[in-house]
């Protein structure tokens, strides 16, 4: 896990604040938005999914092939992207036989221009995540599936970002919502990825005002968590009030955004991505230096 003492070590990158729509709650800290936007920004995706778009103000923030998913959204900002909006739960969405068709290379885009991910050369039909960003139904199960089905559509250099992943008290984590911040009990992911998946890198990230986690290095071809599911559910799903363990609550987890953002772990995953996307020693290479980096270990 990334240390918040290793993070404050790394320089802030300079550049001027971000833009972003209606910020709230704002305190010193970097809010959801302005997080998501410098992620966008050095990560660099050649497409991006959201699940759950409300008012559009994180989807106003892509400016690469997107698709957005909400059976209810109610967009009142300027989108400024290549958009497939769908208005569907992501239960339906993902139930498609193609869901992230708009995704995948044209002919004229073989040779993995913006937009779309360069085909493997043993499937090169096949369209993949970039960038997602979940913020759907707060429950936990719904984000469990939806972890699940962006992670099949995704692959090693994917970058997955769930919101309102650190709850400040077991009001705002509560089932049945009953305050104005609600993140429901969707924190349980934190534990359930670290139980199933370990091989998976999970940063938690102190964002206001409910935080955020980052998931790398994913694997389209694991069949855990499918396997698992019920069982995961039958332990995890409860009543009200929710338990939710003091280190989610004080984030003593969590790092920096500003650290985060700054660290080199992006350019190496952009760099090796982009030039050697089918080379698997590569991409081993780039894990083993993205979990360096997550835990504190500067020397490779």
């Amino acid at each position: 896990m990334l240390r918040v003492s290793f993070l404050r070590r790394i320089r802030r990158r300079a550049a001027a604040p971000p833009t972003v729509p209606a910020l709230e709650d704002r305190d010193d800290r970097m809010t959801r938005y302005e997080f998501l936007r410098e992620l966008h920004r050095v990560a660099v995706p050649r497409n991006y999914l959201e699940i759950g778009v409300n008012d559009g103000r994180s989807l106003a923030l892509s400016r690469v092939r997107s698709i957005a998913v909400d059976p209810a959204f109610k967009i009142t900002v300027p989108i400024r992207c290549d958009l497939d909006l769908v208005k569907a739960t992501s239960d339906d969405f993902f139930a498609q036989p193609d869901p992230v068709a708009h995704f995948r290379a044209s002919p004229d885009q073989l040779e993995g221009q913006d937009g779309a991910r360069r085909p493997s050369d043993d499937d090169p039909g096949r369209a993949c995540i970039d960038l997602a960003f979940i913020d759907g139904m707060h429950l936990f199960e719904f984000a469990l599936r939806d972890f699940m089905n962006v992670e099949r559509h995704s692959d090693w250099s994917s970058v997955i970002v769930f919101d309102d992943m650190l709850p400040r008290n077991a009001d705002e984590a509560a089932r049945d919502r009953h305050t104005r911040n609600w993140t429901g009990d969707v924190f349980k992911m934190v534990p359930v990825l670290a139980r199933y998946r370990p091989d998976l890198i999970v940063i938690p990230v102190d964002t206001q005002p409910t935080g955020v986690l980052v998931v790398l290095g994913v694997d389209p071809e694991s069949t855990v968590l499918r396997e698992r599911y019920e069982e995961i559910l039958a332990e995890w799903v409860v009543s009200d009030p929710q338990q939710v363990p003091r280190e989610i609550i004080e984030r003593r987890a969590a790092v920096a955004p500003e650290g985060l953002l700054a660290a080199e772990l992006w350019a190496d995953l952009v760099r090796v991505r982009d030039s050697a996307a089918t080379d698997i020693q590569g991409r081993d290479l780039l894990r083993q230096r993205a979990v360096a980096i997550v835990s504190g270990d500067r020397r490779t």
